[in-house]
């Protein structure tokens, strides 16, 4: 059984759709939530799904091993990455090569890089009059959205659409593709293509 180890920092929506997802599956499951932030609503999602959730700070992250050992202790097959806001510490990336990917709520390379998160790149895309946006999932490198790319989808912007209306359609994306694409990845356990 492939085990998934999922960071996040906000509300939580992908991390229980990834749990729902695996629930039932003899391939993979959720066997850890991580986020930087104790009051996420992900925790409480994680606690009424019966899987195992820890908060951090920065140091804890990025200047001590207390988290590289809970992820050595866990032994993930794959990180994944939803909604988690914090740059990924790179010794950590080393320890865990090819297996820590992220979703994006662009088609990058567009929209990517530091501060580029959830309504931030809405309003950029609507600023820019897009035609189309997507999510990008990708491999998690050393730099903010610069991973090899694993897969995109797209949807259409309409020039009537507000920053939520763009939300609303990446957030369908997501739900839909997600966690397809973090099983495919755990069949092939595709190697990162630098």
């Amino acid at each position: 059984m492939k085990r998934i180890v999922i960071f996040a920092s906000g509300s939580g929506t992908n991390a229980e759709n990834l749990i729902k997802f695996f629930q039932n599956s003899d391939n993979a499951s959720v066997i850890q939530i991580l986020t930087n932030n104790p009051h996420a609503k992900v925790l409480d999602r994680a606690k009424k799904l019966n899987v195992s959730a820890l908060s951090f700070n920065r140091v804890e992250l990025s200047k001590t091993d207390d988290v590289l050992n809970i992820l050595r202790a866990s032994k993930p097959d794959l990180i994944v990455l939803a909604g988690f806001l914090w740059k990924f510490p790179e010794f950590i990336l080393n320890e865990f090569p090819n297996k820590v990917i992220n979703v994006h709520p662009a088609l990058l390379p567009k929209f990517g890089g530091k501060g580029m998160y959830g309504m931030h790149v809405h309003k950029a895309v609507v600023e820019n009059k897009e035609t189309e946006t997507g999510i990008t999932i990708h491999y998690v490198n050393e730099n903010y959205d610069e991973g090899a790319i694993i897969f995109q989808a797209k949807c259409e912007v309409t020039p009537a659409d507000t920053a939520d209306d763009v939300a609303a359609k990446i957030h369908k994306l997501e739900m839909e593709h997600f966690p397809k694409v973090v099983d495919e990845i755990l069949n092939k356990q595709i190697p990162n293509s630098k």
